[in-house]
């Protein structure tokens, strides 16, 4: 074994072996796979997992993830074996609702550019004619879905590393240590050698958080058993060698999935309580015995499903483990505080070539051609890298794990972790929390119901799926809000504080907007990647000469402050700190905001001392406050932020003055209807790597002349190329139209774009859609359809903003 190497990689399964595979075809040379088991079988999930691929998923990341996989694994063999049979994938429908779920899954289809069709319960027989047609409604198959050989592909992936001259597989070797010395990875130590490398990168899934504690590196996951069994031969496939004919099979509605072994069947079930495994109770091998008490119901499940299986015994049988996370997604990027160390963690088969490619660019180019803020590995705020709730989220992941998630479903627990300190006036008014990176935000007030009579005629109401997790209450604080005024509770948002004599330099090198302004003015831009994808969306707010606060939304705040911290000087010119704690925050806004505003504060707040986009220090009653005359509704307001033990005084203050003038609470729900009336974009949704500012809209807040910043090389390239595609907005033709996101917009049999954001537009009357467009569709007029749940509705594009788009509400 070599003593010194590029780069290490810990962990020969399929998410190391793909990534040395990528990494050697991107130029990397001098790598060293290391594991603990024997090559290529280890021991971990690869060596025992069935290696379904099943290619949809609601995210579309995932589904890329997928897509990738079963390209790379189809042109894989090792020994003249086939890494993966293409034979194809069949969800089935065993209730009305999941037959509707699979009507939405197509919709996921269509628009991530994946193959797909809905089957009648006699089509998903003839595919697979050992199943029972009269217990189904139906099923989805997409034809290229099908089965890997995981190991085949581990072993083809790293010869063809290897040829390349540039990795060195290594097994039977324990990494026991990783050296780190000033922030940045120094050594691998196992049990055979030490190699000295500036670069590790972590592969060993279920045992991932322990070596990334021994850096101080927080891996959230945990192995979780789920059983495996494999038939005895079925008298129905008498004669089958083959190693698979029939399409691979889920039946979602109880938690197992299937395929066939040549003359026999194997049964996956996770149709049982969690069984979480500690990473540090974990040994050699990813299997664990059978526990038999916990298989009856699947059995009588998939005896009635497949009938032939029925008095069958297993004599192949095992609770194999599979690393889970707190939100599903993998665990990829780089350690934000140790230089050269990499993780790749939390991934499944299915999608551990598309991770590895994505690992391999990321490492090499310093992004990822896909946007990965999903699986970013610094995506996590500090509570959700505890024990107790890292076990909490994975176990109840496991047991969701094929339920039917609407996007608005809430978790149950753990809850109340992150209160703002008003909450108890929140709860006083009856709201509906939501929770959003641990903070409890109120979505509508059910105090706010007397509303109701006023607004009845402007509030459509709706049913079925898209009523789930709303309230008509959320169209009428809506329109109080345009009408009035209104309170809303933002404590969530995350605020960065970036102070010393570099931070105005460091600060025009991350944005694409000017940031050297006067102090007191309030600056939206956006961060860029090198290629001009948008990595962070927000606002810079000058405080001082050498300070500013930048804030951003609580959802990805852990993600932005990660990449400031990445791009930071090491010289110590520049402090970020995050100081979200320090401070509450309320959202004031309305036509009436500037009087509540004078009833409490004796500073001049007149448009003309106090303009639109600038900030200032200001006394609330006695509470010593930042207002920013800014607003994401879309109304003339303020953000008014003040130190958490001024919170409660705050909200109280501006309660009483909002009172006699018909003012409200207000939650999350009109919060985002009112954004999207305005035209404005939500990062995650309108905004992140895969687009750069002039699809989305955002030319105006881009200065090419301020001088260098990443990603300015790319946007002037792409400024005279021209664009392709174009962020629109678009109204439904009919009362019926209806999209809650990610369904596909359609020309035709054309699949044009998909839904990034939806929501009624109370205001204007319209339901709304946003989405990026080829730019030949995207003119004002041009006719479309948008497809919920397998029925289209039309829908035309239209100009935005669609509300005030002359901006006088916001300036007066």
């Amino acid at each position: 074994m070599q003593k010194q190497a590029n780069l290490v990689i810990i962990g020969a399964g399929i998410v190391g072996a793909s990534s040395a595979y990528h990494l050697a075809k991107l130029g990397w040379r001098d790598i060293v796979v290391l594991d603990q088991g024997p090559l290529f079988e280890t021991g971990g999930s690869t060596s025992h997992a069935p290696g379904l691929v099943f290619q949809t998923n609601s995210s579309k990341m995932m589904t890329g993830f997928a897509k990738y996989t079963v390209a790379l694994f189809n042109s894989l063999e090792d020994d003249g074996q086939p890494a993966f049979y293409p034979v194809g994938g069949i969800e089935v429908a065993y209730t009305p609702e999941r037959w509707e779920d699979l009507k939405r899954k197509h919709g996921w289809a269509t628009s991530y550019d994946l193959e797909a069709h809905l089957l009648t319960p006699r089509e998903v027989q003839d595919r697979i004619p050992i199943l029972d047609q009269e217990v189904i409604r139906g099923g989805y198959f997409v034809p290229g879905d099908g089965d890997a050989k995981a190991v085949r592909a581990v072993a083809a992936l790293a010869k063809a590393a290897a040829r390349e001259g540039a990795v060195e597989f290594c097994g039977e070797t324990k990494a026991g240590k990783i050296e780190v010395k000033n922030g940045r990875v120094q050594a691998v130590v196992t049990d055979r050698e030490r190699i000295n490398t500036g670069h590790v990168l972590l592969c060993t899934n279920i045992w991932a958080p322990v070596l990334g504690d021994r850096v101080g590196l927080k891996i959230p996951l945990v192995a979780v058993e789920h059983q495996y069994l494999i038939s005895e031969p079925l008298a129905e496939l008498a004669g089958e060698t083959r190693e698979i004919v029939h399409p691979i099979l889920r039946h979602q509605d109880c938690s197992m999935y299937f395929r066939q072994h040549a003359d026999a069947y194997g049964i996956g079930s996770y149709k049982h309580e969690p069984l979480l495994v500690d990473p540090y109770d974990l040994e050699k091998t990813a299997t664990r015995p059978f526990t038999p008490q916990q298989f009856d119901s699947a059995r009588r499940a998939a005896e009635e499903l497949l009938p032939p299986l029925r008095s069958k015994d297993y004599p192949t049988r095992f609770n194999g483990m599979f690393a889970f996370t707190p939100d599903a997604m993998p665990v990829l990027g780089p350690a934000a505080d140790i230089g050269g160390m990499w993780v790749a963690a939390g991934v499944w088969v299915t999608h551990a070539g598309g991770v590895g490619k994505a690992i391999a660019e990321w490492m090499t180019a310093g992004v990822p051609t896909m946007d990965l803020h999903e699986a970013d590995v610094s995506r996590f705020h500090a509570h959700a890298l505890t024990r107790s709730y890292i076990q909490a989220r994975c176990a109840q992941q496991y047991r969701e794990v094929y339920d039917i998630i609407h996007p608005l479903q809430q978790m149950e627990h753990p809850r109340k972790l992150r209160l703002s300190p008003f909450h108890t006036r929140l709860e006083a008014l009856r709201g509906a929390f939501f929770e959003s990176s641990g903070w409890e935000r109120p979505q509508w007030y059910a105090a706010n119901a007397k509303l109701l009579e006023d607004y009845k005629e402007r509030i459509p109401l709706r049913q079925g799926w898209e009523a789930r997790y709303w309230s008509p209450i959320q169209g009428a604080e809506h329109l109080v809000t345009r009408q009035r005024v209104a309170l809303f509770e933002l404590s969530a948002f995350t605020k960065i504080e970036v102070s010393g004599p570099g931070a105005l330099q460091y600060l025009e090198t991350l944005a694409a907007n000017r940031i050297d302004r006067p102090v007191g003015k309030v600056i939206y831009t956006a961060f860029l990647d090198q290629n001009a994808g948008i990595k962070c969306d927000l606002t810079v707010t000058r405080l001082d000469e050498a300070r500013f606060l930048v804030l951003a939304g609580g959802g990805m705040g852990m993600h932005d402050l990660a990449w400031m911290r990445q791009n930071a000087p090491e010289d110590g010119s520049v402090s970020v700190r995050d100081v979200s704690s320090q401070y509450s925050a309320v959202g004031l806004w309305g036509p009436m905001a500037r009087h509540v505003l004078e009833k409490v504060c004796p500073d001049d707040v007149s448009n003309q001392s106090f303009p639109y986009f600038s900030a200032r220090r200001i006394s609330i009653d006695s509470i010593p406050a930042l207002a920013l005359r800014v607003s994401y509704v879309g109304e003339l307001g303020w953000e008014i932020y003040a130190p958490a033990e001024f919170g409660l005084r705050l909200w109280d203050t501006l309660w009483e003055a909002t009172m006699p003038l018909g003012g409200i609470a207000a939650g999350g729900g009109a919060f985002d209807s009112l954004r999207l009336e305005k035209g404005y974009r939500l990062w995650g949704n309108e905004l992140h790597t895969e687009y750069n500012p002039y699809e989305a809209g955002l030319a105006w807040a881009i200065d090419l002349d301020k001088g260098n910043f990443i990603g300015r090389e790319a946007l002037i390239k792409i400024k005279e190329e021209g664009i392709s595609r174009k962020l629109c907005a678009l109204t439904f033709d009919t009362p019926e139209g209806m999209a809650l996101g990610k369904e596909p917009i359609l020309s035709g049999e054309r699949k044009l774009g998909y839904v990034t954001s939806a929501n009624y537009g109370y205001s204007v009357g319209k339901h709304i859609v946003y989405g990026y467009l080829p730019i030949e569709s995207a003119e004002p007029g041009t006719k479309v359809q948008v497809e919920y749940f397998g029925k289209r509705h039309p829908a035309t594009v239209v100009e935005e903003p669609i509300y005030d788009a002359e901006m006088e509400k916001l300036r007066s």
